[in-house]
């Protein structure tokens, strides 16, 4: 699938030989799942959760989405919760603007933005839930967890078939600070190369 310009020249530009050793054998915990699916033509269902929805579940869910549209691998569906809803933070949008998204926001208190990827593919549609929101279905997927927080106090999800533990440090640590823009867009790259990893081994 043909990608938005500006976003297929940041996909171009990501070298998954910059991934350290250590995250390996997590990345391919999430391939392995995806593969034995994929194996036995069953749907692939990704629900990528952190505390508040708010940052780093929605660019693990977008990426996802993305890498795996760029490999040309069909049918993943990605999701994203929390423990708790909040809202998807802009400093966020800002940083998947800034890696060549298309977003939509229709405003409110907890929008539901449309993010475009490809002018070939419909928007995912992206705003804080919790992971058992009705949004998510009640088919079974993988609980991806990306941060500590959420996989300690989630001890048990109902609709996970596995549970997958990929986390990733919080930008919110940084906001309001000189270096905010710096770490959200750190955050973004490191995903995005991470996920374009995990795609490209099933590709």
């Amino acid at each position: 699938m043909k990608l938005l310009p500006k976003l297929e020249n940041y996909i171009k530009g990501l070298d998954v030989n910059e991934i350290p050793e250590t995250r390996i054998p997590v990345l391919l915990e999430l391939r392995n799942y995806i593969q034995e699916k994929r194996a036995e033509s069953q749907k692939v269902r990704l629900n990528f959760i952190c505390t508040h929805n708010s940052r780093r579940s929605h660019l693990t869910m977008i990426w996802a989405a993305t890498a795996a549209a760029y490999q040309g691998i069909e049918g993943i569906e990605t999701l994203s919760g929390g423990t708790e809803a909040t809202a998807f933070n802009p400093r966020a949008v800002k940083a998947i603007e800034t890696a060549g998204f298309e977003v939509q926001n229709p405003g409110g208190d907890n929008p539901k933005y449309k993010v475009f990827f490809s002018q070939e593919a419909q928007p995912l549609v992206c705003f804080s839930k919790k992971f058992d929101d009705e949004a998510n279905g009640k088919e079974p997927y993988a609980a991806v967890m990306t941060c500590s927080h959420a996989d300690e106090n989630c001890p048990f999800i109902p609709e996970a078939d596995a549970r997958i533990p990929v986390r990733y440090e919080d930008p919110k640590e940084f906001d309001d600070t000189p270096q905010e823009t710096e770490m959200y867009d750190l955050r973004c790259w490191q995903i995005a190369t991470e996920m374009l990893y995990v795609f490209q081994q099933l590709a």
